[in-house]
C-alpha cells in the first residue's frame, strides 16, 4: 500500500511539473547558447578565489614548520605540546649514583631507568632529574638535549632516549565517507596528529575513502534502470576533499594523489584541521534529460557531453517537440544558487549545420525538450524548480523506500 501511494505521488509531481513547462506563453526566449558569455565580473571573481585557493594549496604542501612538526634539524620532527606523554630512557653505567631504583641490568654493565612523564598544560614537566623544565614547542631531540644538562647534576655519564608515548596536544578532525573497519581503529572521528601528516595520509590510516559501492540512478531513471541509491553507505568523493582551517574552506582533488601520484593538492595537517570525505552524490558527473524525447532519463556527463549526444542517447525527439527552443538549465555556485538558462535551436544544429550551438555540457545540467515555446523564463524556472530539488536532494524515506521496493520508483 504504501509503495503504491508512493509510486502515485511520483507520478503526480513529474506530472504536475511538465504539465506546467508546456502551459507557458511566449514572452521571452532566454539566452541564446551561441551568444551567451558568462559575465566578466563573474569570471574575473571566480578565477581570483580560485587562483587564491591554489596558491594557498601550494604553500600548505611546501611548508616546512607548523604547529604539528618542524624540519629544523633536516628531517620531520613532532612538536611536543601540552598532554603528550613522553617516556624518558637513561642508560647508565652501573656504577653511577641514581637517586631511582634501576628497573633492568645489561649484560654490558648498564642500567635502564625509565619515566613516563605528562606535559602539563603550562608546557612543563617535573620528574627525579628535574622539575618545572619546559618542553611544549620542542622536539623530543631538543628535549633530550635539554634534559641531559640537568641530569648530568646526577649522574656522571648519563645517556638519554626520548620517546613520545602518547600523542594527545595535536588533532584533525576526519568526516564523512570513511570506512570502519572490523580492527582498530577507523571511520570518522577525531585522531591524532603524530608529525608530518598530509590529508591522504590520515584519510588513509583512517581506513580509507568508501569506494565500490554501486552509486546508482534508478530513483529518478525514466528508462527502467534499477540500481542502489547507496543510503548511508555512498561512495567517498575524493575529487572533492574539503578542508576547514581557521575558519578557511578549500577543496582538494586527492584523486590524483590516490590514484595518478600527482602530490600537488596533497597538503600537510596543521593542528584542528577538519577533513571531510563528502558523498559522491548519486548523481555525480551527471546530466539530466527531460520533455519530449522518447528515452528521457539521468545519464553519466561521460556517455552525454553535448546536445548532439543527449538527442541521441534519448532516442531523438517526440514528434510534437519545439526543437528550436531547446534549454539547458544550469547552475553556477558563484550565481548564489540562482540559475542560468541557456536556449539552443537544434533544427539549425542539424538543418544548417550550426554546431556553434552543439555546446558542451556540464555536471548537473538539465536538458529540457519543451512540447511548446517557452514562454516567461520566470515562471518557466519556478515550475521546474520543484523537479531540480526533487532531483538533487530526494526526501530521505523515499531513499530508505527505495532499497525496498526498488519497484516503486520505476516510472
Amino acid at each position: 500500500m504504501y509503495s503504491k501511494s508512493l509510486r502515485g505521488f511520483l507520478y503526480f509531481i513529474y506530472g504536475a511539473t511538465l504539465f506546467s513547462l508546456c502551459a507557458c506563453v511566449m514572452e521571452a526566449r532566454g539566452i541564446p547558447v551561441k551568444t551567451y558569455r558568462p559575465p566578466a565580473e563573474d569570471t574575473t571573481q571566480y578565477q581570483k578565489q580560485q587562483k587564491e585557493m591554489l596558491d594557498d594549496i601550494v604553500r600548505m604542501r611546501q611548508v616546512k614548520e607548523n604547529l604539528v612538526f618542524t624540519e629544523r634539524r633536516g628531517y620531520p620532527e613532532y612538536i611536543i605540546g601540552p598532554g603528550d606523554v613522553l617516556t624518558l630512557n637513561y642508560w647508565m653505567p652501573y656504577s653511577s649514583f641514581s637517586i631511582v631504583p634501576k628497573t633492568h641490568e645489561s649484560a654490558e654493565g648498564f642500567t635502564l631507568t625509565a619515566f613516563n612523564v605528562t606535559v602539563r598544560p603550562d608546557g612543563k614537566i617535573s620528574y627525579s632529574f628535574g622539575d618545572d623544565i619546559p618542553v611544549a614547542g620542542y622536539t623530543a631531540s631538543e628535549v633530550r638535549d635539554i634534559l641531559l644538562k640537568s641530569a648530568r647534576h646526577y649522574i656522571r655519564t648519563p645517556r638519554l632516549e626520548v620517546n613520545v608515548k602518547e600523542h594527545k596536544s595535536k588533532n584533525a578532525l576526519l568526516l564523512g565517507q570513511i570506512n570502519n573497519l572490523q580492527t582498530g581503529v577507523s571511520g570518522p572521528g577525531k585522531y591524532p596528529l603524530i608529525g608530518k601528516t598530509s590529508v591522504l595520509d590520515l584519510i588513509i590510516s583512517a581506513g580509507g575513502p568508501i569506494m565500490g559501492r554501486s552509486s546508482g540512478i534508478g530513483a529518478l531513471n525514466f528508462y527502467g534502470r534499477s540500481e542502489n541509491w547507496g543510503g548511508g553507505t555512498a561512495n567517498g568523493d575524493m575529487q572533492r576533499v574539503e578542508l576547514v582551517r581557521k575558519g578557511k574552506k578549500y577543496t582538494l582533488n586527492l584523486y590524483t594523489s590516490l590514484f595518478q601520484g600527482d602530490t600537488s593538492q596533497n597538503v600537510f595537517l596543521e593542528d584542528g584541521d577538519i577533513v571531510t570525505v563528502p558523498e559522491e552524490s548519486t548523481y555525480a558527473r551527471r546530466v539530466y534529460v527531460f520533455g519530449q524525447v522518447f528515452g528521457p532519463g539521468v545519464f553519466r556527463l561521460r556517455d552525454v557531453n553535448d546536445i548532439l549526444t543527449a538527442m541521441a542517447v534519448t532516442g531523438g525527439t517526440t514528434s510534437v517537440a519545439v526543437k528550436s527552443d531547446i534549454k539547458i538549465i544550469r547552475e553556477y555556485k558563484e550565481r548564489e544558487g540562482k540559475p542560468l538558462i541557456l536556449s539552443v535551436n537544434l533544427d539549425e544544429i542539424l538543418k544548417q549545420g550550426d554546431l556553434a550551438q552543439n555546446v558542451p555540457l556540464q555536471d548537473g545540467d538539465l536538458v529540457y525538450v519543451p512540447r511548446m515555446v517557452i514562454g516567461d523564463i520566470n515562471e518557466f524556472l519556478a515550475n521546474i524548480m520543484p523537479l531540480i530539488n526533487f532531483i538533487n536532494f530526494p526526501p530521505r524515506e523515499f531513499r530508505s523506500t527505495y532499497l525496498l521496493n526498488q519497484d516503486a520508483f520505476k516510472f
